[in-house]
């Protein structure tokens, strides 16, 4: 008999996930991971730290506010490394508490160190001390995330010379940065650094940014950028970093230099798959560590799951955790819904994106009509009172059933708004019942009525041509 019915490796937001609730179904589960990493990369060095950064830099700066008290006001003239991992710090301690406390109540065994595979239902589990002992169990799931990758070109120093995982090790606010690499994780700290007061060259190999977002965005949010003093090179590729007393110097396979005090590496992530001996459970990984999985998550062997960022896109907390919950259901035999493909995608940059469904590219190209409907945060109550005049929420209808296609948000409170879009769509619901429904005043949500009105409106003037 197995020591475990459920042995995951990794205590990530999937790991955490799949844990909880095949203990919620009665099973012996056990989670190994280091001690200094409970609940994995996106507590310790991903989204926590980087969305509580986020609200440091917000709250500091008094940003958001300079268009309500004038372009000189600040929160804090002298903002400090110190002053920002304070409150990261703090809520990283809390959240790693709760998660511990969770895996404990719900009687989950947590082992602190490493985990390799010895054969598909045995992992050998290498302890602080060194020391290793066999873990046996019926199914295992695979959480153990991603890491920044770093080219082997580039001679990292995690203090001037950093990848995404690093940036708190920062002895102090750059004033010049580099941020190579223009996509959700590049572009986030972007933001965060102009917010600062750092003059932030953004390099990207590709001809755009965030291409997969609405092109009115991703536009709005170059101005906002660019007003923040960020320069962007686009099609540009980095021929090499230098490191000098002084500095980082840049050099680009166009001949650009550009000199900084600080270079941040954002060119993707290599999945944590390298010391798991995979092939000893009949598994491989592919040359970014991912692992393949079918629609159950399970991998090619059918009683080992893996599930988040290891498996490759969407690599979001959320739906890691969705993944996680959803494989667990799966090896427990409990029936299960497989994840509804719409998905909302939140990108917290400054100001905040969030989206669902389609763009009107994608609309487009598929030669489906569709009306838009638009709200500015400036003509919202609200939206004044925050003193968020750039934000809008846009609305994306079919004109022939009238159900909402996309919903696109940028400005403040955007990912969390989006979710009122994404329960219209996700009933099957209409533009009417946004129309028609009472939002409480003055708030950001009443822009979906203004919007849907917006739409409704276009749709009744094509209606009165044709009759």
């Amino acid at each position: 008999m197995p020591d475990f019915d459920m042995l995951v490796i990794g205590s990530g937001p999937g790991g955490q996930k799949a844990a909880i609730a095949a203990a919620k179904l009665g099973r012996r589960v056990a989670v190994i991971d280091r001690p200094d990493m409970v609940g994995g990369v996106s507590i310790h060095t991903g989204t926590i730290p980087s969305k509580t950064l986020r609200e440091a830099v917000l709250y500091l700066t008094g940003l958001t506010q300079r268009d309500l008290y004038g372009q000189s006001y600040r929160l804090k003239e002298d903002i400090t490394v110190a002053d920002l991992t304070a409150r990261t710090q703090h809520v990283v301690g809390r959240e790693v508490d709760v998660i511990r406390s969770q895996l404990s109540r719900n009687h989950v065994s947590l082992f602190a160190g490493t985990g390799r595979f010895v054969d598909d239902h045995t992992v050998a589990l290498r302890e602080v001390t060194g020391h290793e002992r066999l873990l046996s169990a019926g199914h295992i799931i695979i959480a153990t995330g991603t890491r920044p990758a770093r080219p082997a070109s580039v001679e990292f120093d995690d203090r001037t010379i950093i990848d995404s995982d690093k940036v708190l090790n920062l002895e102090r606010v750059p004033r010049s940065m580099v941020i190579v690499g223009a996509g959700v994780i590049g572009m986030e700290y972007a933001s965060m650094f102009a917010a600062l007061g750092s003059k932030v060259t953004v390099v990207e190999q590709r001809p755009g940014m965030l291409d997969f977002c609405d092109i009115e965005v991703i536009e709005s949010l170059k101005y906002h950028l660019r007003d923040l003093a960020v320069t962007f090179r686009f099609g540009e590729t980095v021929a090499a970093v230098e490191r000098h007393p002084r500095g980082t110097l840049t050099i680009l396979e166009s001949g650009k230099k550009i000199p900084a005090d600080a270079v941040m590496y954002s060119a993707g992530r290599q999945g944590l798959t390298d010391d798991l001996e995979l092939d000893k459970a009949g598994l491989s990984a592919d040359r970014r560590g991912r692992i393949k999985v079918d629609e159950h998550y399970r991998t090619e062997v059918p009683h080992i799951y893996a599930v988040g960022d290891v498996i490759g896109f969407p690599a979001l907390a959320a739906t890691s955790m969705e993944q996680g919950r959803t494989a667990a259901y799966h090896a427990c035999g409990e029936p299960v819904n497989q994840m509804d493909g719409l998905q909302p995608i939140g990108i917290y940059t400054i100001p905040e994106i969030s989206f669902i469904g389609r763009t009107e590219d994608q609309l487009t190209e598929e030669s489906v009509p569709y009306e838009v409907g638009i709200s500015r945060y400036r003509e919202l109550a609200r939206g004044q009172i925050i003193g968020d005049s750039h934000g809008m929420l846009k609305l994306l209808v079919s004109p022939d059933d009238r159900r909402l296609l996309g919903v696109h948000c940028f400005g403040t409170g955007a990912t969390e708004l989006i979710h009122i879009g994404q329960s219209v769509m996700g009933c099957g619901g209409t533009v009417d019942y946004l129309v028609d429904a009472v939002f409480n005043y003055p708030t950001l949500a009443e822009s979906y009525k203004v919007a849907a009105l917006d739409a409704t409106n276009k749709i009744r003037q094509i209606d009165r041509l044709r009759d």
